[in-house]
């Protein structure tokens, strides 16, 4: 096939569009700045530019979207241009050049109102109830998408939960960095139970969306490794992994959130744009269990993990291993 891949700057998008390439598609990727990838056509834009968005669409028979403004904190008109406005633009040209396949890639914090998700399906996106920023505006976005869902253009969005590995960024990075600083905490004890995904396994599923879009057309399917393990025990061995101190310090729950709401009045109040080091969401995610029954996703897509998470981990502490050596 031929496949528009936004948003293959990150780790995520950069294994999709590798993987695509390897098993002999046309790869076409769009994003602000050059991914770096061999033998893909690079479109440069921004995936709220309609001329830049229609060039890259043109030709293609399937787009599958990973390209979006991932914060915790930020003014929510940011994550509404990219997230919601981008995504509007792309299904517009997509379906204007005639592509087949839309595969929106979006977040389980679209169904996350605060409680805990034990064993969970993948609920309705709820831009209203859903917990920041980020999460509202993926939530808005994905339901624009499934309402584009129609014979001849089959949409699917796909949540794949926690995506870590070697060279991530948004997870291992940011816990290698506080635990190496001392400054890694446990909120809740970090008993919660919770899922996440290594990212060859995502990067699988999200292939699979794309081969299985004409079935799964219209759903929503969180994806993650299937196998829920305490906070503490994620955060414990990727810092292993990497040769820093395992968390040490904790926090009451109650306290994290309340610190987490003055530390958002005071990001927004200097207007900083960097991460803070607490947010009601982030501690309502160390704290709360959030795990996913896959039996719907594993049959629709007709997938399964093939990395389990402890040779992610030894994967992990190899990749750092090598960094050092």
């Amino acid at each position: 096939m031929r496949v528009l891949v936004t948003g293959a700057s990150g780790m995520l998008g950069a294994g999709v569009a590798r993987a695509l390439h390897d098993r002999g598609d046309e790869v076409t990727v769009l994003q602000r700045r050059s991914a770096g990838l061999d033998g893909v056509r690079e479109v440069l834009g921004d995936v709220t530019d309609p001329a830049a968005v229609n060039d890259a669409a043109t030709g293609q028979d399937a787009v599958l979207h990973l390209a979006a403004k991932v914060s915790v904190t930020g003014p929510w008109a940011e994550f509404e241009r990219v997230n919601v406005h981008g995504t509007a633009v792309l299904l517009t040209a997509a379906q204007r050049v005639g592509v087949g396949r839309f595969v929106q890639v979006s977040s389980p914090s679209v169904a996350h109102s605060g409680a805990a998700l034990v064993g969970a399906e993948a609920g309705p996106a709820d831009p209203l109830r859903a917990r920041g920023s980020y999460a509202r505006s993926k939530a808005a976005a994905e339901r624009i998408a499934l309402l584009a869902d129609r014979p001849g253009f089959a949409v699917v969005a796909v949540r794949p939960h926690l995506v870590w590995g070697p060279g991530d960024t948004q997870l291992v990075e940011r816990v290698v960095e506080r635990a190496r600083a001392g400054r890694l905490a446990l909120v809740g004890g970090g008993t919660a139970l919770i899922d996440t995904t290594y990212v060859d396994n995502a990067v699988d599923a999200l292939v699979a969306a794309v081969d299985q879009a004409d079935a799964a057309h219209g759903q929503a399917l969180v994806v993650s490794n299937g196998e829920p393990r305490t906070v503490a025990e994620v955060l414990t061995r990727i810092c292993r992994a990497a040769g820093v101190p395992p968390p040490s310090l904790g926090v009451p729950y109650p306290v994290a959130r309340v610190a987490g709401s003055l530390v958002e009045l005071a990001w927004s109040a200097r207007r900083r744009t960097d991460e803070p080091p607490m947010t009601r969401f982030l501690a309502e995610q160390l704290a709360t269990a959030h795990w996913f029954d896959q039996r719907r996703t594993r049959e629709v897509l007709g997938w399964a993990p093939q990395v389990s998470l402890d040779e992610g981990f030894a994967r992990l502490a190899d990749f750092y291993a090598e960094q050092t050596s």
